[in-house]
């Protein structure tokens, strides 16, 4: 048999092969993107109490009525937006298949998208299988630790060709933990007006924004709101990635497209975990304390970075923080990773990872990940477990 790979450069992802290296080695493990503490308890109840209820068949394709009713009045809430329940929201299985089906649906042969980078590894290989031709452009990265990653939107506006179909953004950003400001939106608004160019945000921490500053979401501004395509995801926002829940907000002409893939990829999510979601969320303080919950998590990691030879950088968003060890060791990104989840039992993940071409210079900067998601004896497990200055 002849097997022609639509995907021949796409092997196991670094996140597999480091959390494998973790297990081998006893590591802990703060590479990967998940908590090590179960969700909430009344949220596995609503669960339970849908199933009981007879909530196990298919939800209608587009979503649970009474979880799409939940999204509304949350986006609603926080920013000021509002979504048409039958026209504007899509449940999905996941983030993931939220982005896979928005690329595919609008993502031509030949069409380029620009991705910043660094970025997420699921958004290369989706354009790819769409035909389309990733164009990164590259984030600025701070010259000092107490600052963050930007974005040039000259750069991005530079890249922009008549063959330009989307803009993918992420915000809060995964890896660097930065965030967008008014004065982003602001330059976003003015590339929307020259070019109508259609953006994808994957806003999947929106809810995890720290040192009291907000997420500014693509729905805060009317011109941005109705040509964006906004993911979240409710694995990343109720510590249950395993559930694999998540939903986009778009306009109605998107918002068509965008299902035509998902009823043919997924159809439906799990009715008993919709039903239960939409059940806890009428409690609004289930997602406005959990900047609170994890800035505590992420200053707990700074802090005890800052007594090992790592120097750790500011984190705006996400339960990610990176740090440096330049001065410490000479080795390439994935190197280091490797040899500190070997010799000091500590998982982290390479940012390198996260370019197009992880070897490259401008992708090596001495810099690694960590995921500040966990239970506080397991980062302070990991700090003891590093050397000290």
């Amino acid at each position: 048999m002849n097997i022609v790979s639509k995907l021949p450069d796409v092997g196991v992802t670094i996140f597999t092969v480091m959390s494998q290296l973790a297990t081998e080695h006893q590591a802990i493990n703060l590479g990967q993107g998940f908590p090590d503490f179960n969700t909430d308890k009344a949220l596995l109840d609503a669960v339970y109490e849908a199933m009981l209820q007879g909530y196990n068949q298919y939800s209608p394709m587009s979503g649970h009525p009474l979880l799409k009713k939940a999204i509304q009045e949350k986006t609603q809430l926080l920013y000021g937006a509002e979504y048409d329940l039958n026209t504007e929201i899509t449940v999905t299985s996941g983030a993931s298949e939220a982005l896979m089906s928005s690329i595919l649906a609008f993502v031509h042969p030949g069409d380029e998208v620009i991705v910043i980078e660094p970025f997420y590894d699921l958004y290369l290989p989706v354009i790819k299988l769409a035909g389309g031709v990733a164009v990164p452009v590259s984030m600025e990265a701070p010259s000092t630790p107490d600052q963050s990653f930007s974005i040039d939107w000259d750069k991005v506006e530079k890249a922009i060709t008549p063959k330009t179909r989307m803009l993918l953004i992420n915000t809060p950003h995964n890896p660097t933990g930065a965030i967008l400001t008014s004065e982003d939106l602001d330059a976003l608004e003015k590339i929307v007006a020259t070019w109508n160019i259609l953006i994808l945000s994957d806003e999947v921490y929106e809810h995890l924004v720290f040192d009291g500053a907000k997420h500014l979401s693509m729905a805060t501004r009317p011109s941005l709101k109705k040509n964006s395509i906004i993911v979240s995801s409710f694995g990343k926002t109720f510590s249950a990635t395993g559930w694999k829940v998540g939903y986009c907000l778009a306009a109605p002409e998107l918002t068509t497209e965008i299902q035509k893939v998902h009823q043919f990829s997924v159809f439906s999510v799990p009715t008993p975990l919709q039903v239960g979601l939409a059940v806890y969320m009428k409690d609004p303080n289930t997602y406005l304390g959990l900047p609170e919950f994890y800035q505590q998590k992420r200053d707990q990691l700074f802090q005890g970075l800052r007594d090992t030879p790592f120097t750790p950088y500011k984190s705006e968003g996400t339960f990610f923080l990176l740090a440096s060890y330049k001065g410490w060791s000479d080795k390439s990104e994935l190197a280091f990773s490797k040899w500190l989840t070997t010799e000091y039992g500590v998982g982290v993940i390479p940012v390198s990872a996260f370019y197009r071409n992880p070897e490259s210079k401008e992708a090596n900067q001495h810099l690694i990940r960590f995921c500040f998601a966990k239970q506080e004896q397991t980062l302070a497990s990991a700090i003891e477990r590093l050397p000290k200055k």
